[in-house]
Order: structure tokens, then C-alpha cells, then sequence
């Protein structure tokens, strides 16, 4: 004897059918995301690019100190001084950078708590809109199921 598998095509095709579906707000909800991530993905380059600069700025004015650490000097003392110098100035630089990745940091944390608070509120908004839909829309059902059992 011969057993087939039922075919559960048409009653998944009729019970999806028979559940509305707006995918418009699927849609909506992608791009939304994309474009917050978009968003922090500018913040984030920004910082990079922000950060490569002062990197690159501190190198340069560093390598540039060092060329007095690298003549020749008469005295011993010379060498010395040139040497504590260099130690001054390269701890005066250290400080000036710092304070300036602090900023970019800062600017970085700012820029995302306001990213996620406006993420958050527009998150908010569209689900409080899609519960007053589906509330409506089982009401509507509701109505219709106990018409058409009376």
C-alpha cells in the first residue's frame, strides 16, 4: 500500500492569505536601517580620518624634533641638553595630541547618543503606529468572525 504526503502547500498558501501582511512596513524598516547605519558609518570615517590626521601630524613634528638630537654637538653637555630638549618637547607633544584624540572621542560619543536617540524615538513612533494598525485590524476581524457566527 502506497502512502503520499499530504500536500501542505494550499492550506500554507490559504492561512498566509488569510493573515494580512503589510510589507510595505518591512521596507520601510530596511531602509531605515540602512540609513542609520549610514549614518554611523560616516561618524565612524570621520573619526578615522580625524585620527590619521593628528597620528600623522604628531609623527611628522616629532621626526622633525629629532633632528637636532641627530648633529653633531662640541661639548658632551651638548648632547645632554639636546636630549632632555627633545624629552621636553616630546612630552608637550604627547599632551597637545592626546587632548586632541580626546576631542575627536568626545565628538564621536555625542554624535552616536544622538544617532540612537533619534533611532530610538523613529522606533518608537513606527511601532507604536503599527500596534494602533493591527489592534484596529483585529478588531475589524474580530467584528467580522462574531457576524458571521450569528
Amino acid at each position: 500500500m502506497a502512502t503520499t504526503t499530504p500536500d501542505f502547500t494550499k492550506m500554507m498558501q490559504d492561512m498566509m492569505a488569510s493573515m494580512p501582511m503589510d510589507t510595505s512596513k518591512f521596507q520601510e524598516a530596511f531602509k531605515s536601517q540602512a540609513a542609520f547605519g549610514e549614518k554611523m558609518s560616516k561618524v565612524a570615517l570621520d573619526a578615522a580620518e580625524k585620527s590619521a590626521e593628528i597620528s600623522s601630524k604628531w609623527t611628522k613634528e616629532s621626526i622633525s624634533k629629532m633632528g637636532s638630537l641627530s648633529t653633531t654637538k662640541d661639548e658632551p653637555a651638548d648632547y645632554a641638553k639636546a636630549m632632555s630638549d627633545f624629552a621636553s618637547s616630546s612630552a608637550e607633544l604627547a599632551s597637545e595630541n592626546i587632548s586632541a584624540f580626546a576631542e575627536v572621542a568626545k565628538k564621536v560619543q555625542m554624535e552616536t547618543v544622538e544617532l540612537m536617540l533619534a533611532a530610538g524615538k523613529d522606533f518608537s513612533e513606527d511601532a507604536t503606529a503599527a500596534v494602533k494598525k493591527a489592534t484596529t485590524e483585529a478588531t475589524t476581524a474580530a467584528k467580522k468572525a462574531t457576524a458571521a457566527a450569528k
